[in-house]
């Protein structure tokens, strides 16, 4: 049994989360924000897939795409160590 069946059966659902970027009303998400495009990825430098990070599509998708523009000009790593 799945962890999202039995919280359906104890008669929970689970939050829904929301796109961030849609919260702070930010149009375009910028490579350069480094400190908030960290929070969308995890320790090993991989990128969180839209169901953990709560983005909506659009905004997930402009997030891959400057997580990729910032790791190419060295702002973020592309692994650890």
């Amino acid at each position: 049994m799945t962890t999202t069946t039995a919280r359906r059966e104890r008669g929970r659902k689970p939050k829904k989360k929301v796109c961030s970027f849609c919260m702070d009303k930010i149009e375009k998400v910028d490579y350069k924000e480094v400190a908030r495009l960290r929070k969308f990825i995890t320790e090993r430098g991989k990128i969180l897939p839209r169901r953990i990070s709560g983005n909506c599509a659009r905004h997930q998708r402009q997030l891959t795409v400057a997580i990729k523009r910032a790791r190419h000009v060295a702002l973020l790593p592309f692994t650890t160590d």
